[in-house]
């Protein structure tokens, strides 16, 4: 049985979740009504359908997708199992009325009237920011997600690369009803961003490095980062694969300035040296954010 987190009510952490629910799904709201439905864009997902539908027959966006979003959760529930808690089931209703209430106040009008890109642009930011705050509230965004999920049940398909199928055939389906090429090119750009910002938000902007070292100077360098630089490291052993002699790696994470100062250092004491470095999306442990903290937020 899936397991669904819960937190102590009226708790600290209760409230932060559920304000970033409400601020999500506001933000969420207000990228559909100010910059992606005016265009006719279809961005996947139960609110690509409903905009489709919006233009076809008049229908409101938000009330539509809610009408999607309830069937398809109760569906989830009986063929996944209770994995869709109270928290999602929230979200996606704030969300729909937020459209609605927005929509009813602000109008139909596009914020940057006569700039379908730069409202591509900001859409995805929008919707990015907002599915990122419910994410990092533990809540799903439902829809087209649990399509995706009970397909990958039956077929045992690589969930990632089905939910991307899901929204692909939406888009295809506001090409055919629309009949207009930028609608899709337009649709591909919000989902694209709003894929970068959720993981900006639920991982945050880094600039560490994670480097790997192959050097003889191996204990000179291990000097470097730790007295000079304060940080920490792991010696891994290993065999070169040409001539099979022994080596010593150096595995170590550091932020981007210490980078510049340990590449210098290395050129200096080892010009022949290894390095490896690499982009690391998210550093836990000690020196930097801990695992309690991450599991808090």
């Amino acid at each position: 049985m899936a397991f669904i987190q819960k937190e102590k009510m009226f708790s600290r952490k209760w409230f932060i979740n559920y304000s970033m629910i409400v601020i999500g799904s506001f933000i969420l709201a207000a990228g559909f009504v100010l910059f992606i439905t005016p265009y006719r864009i279809v961005p996947g997902g139960v609110y690509g359908i409903s905009i489709v539908l919006h233009y076809m027959i008049g229908t409101p966006v938000g009330l539509v997708a809610l009408a999607f979003d309830i069937p398809l959760t109760i569906i989830g529930i009986k063929v996944l199992g209770p994995r869709f808690g109270v928290k999602t089931v929230i979200g996606f209703v704030l969300t729909a009325v937020f459209v609605d209430s927005l929509t009813y106040f602000y109008g139909e009008a596009p914020l940057v009237v006569g700039d379908a890109l730069l409202s591509s642009i900001f859409g995805g930011v929008f919707v990015g920011f907002g599915l990122g705050l419910i994410f990092k509230a533990k809540a799903t965004s439902g829809g087209s997600d649990i399509v995706a999920m009970i397909i990958a049940k039956y077929t045992k398909m690589p969930l990632g690369q089905l939910m991307i199928l899901v929204d692909s055939a939406i888009v295809f389906v506001g090409l055919i009803v629309f009949q207009d090429w930028k609608i899709p090119l337009y649709s591909l750009i919000v989902i694209f961003i709003s894929g970068k910002v959720i993981d900006v938000v639920l991982q945050g902007i880094s600039y560490d490095k994670t480097l790997f070292i192959i050097s003889d100077k191996y204990e000179e360098i291990r000097d470097k980062v730790i007295n000079d630089l304060n940080r920490g490291g792991t010696f891994l052993k290993g065999s070169g694969m040409y001539k099979r002699d022994e080596k010593t790696l150096i595995f170590t994470v550091v932020n981007r300035r210490e980078v510049a100062i340990l590449q210098d250092f290395i050129n200096k004491v080892d010009p022949k040296a290894f390095l490896i470095v690499i982009n690391a999306n998210e550093i836990l442990g000690k020196g930097f954010k801990s695992l309690e903290e991450k599991v808090d937020e």
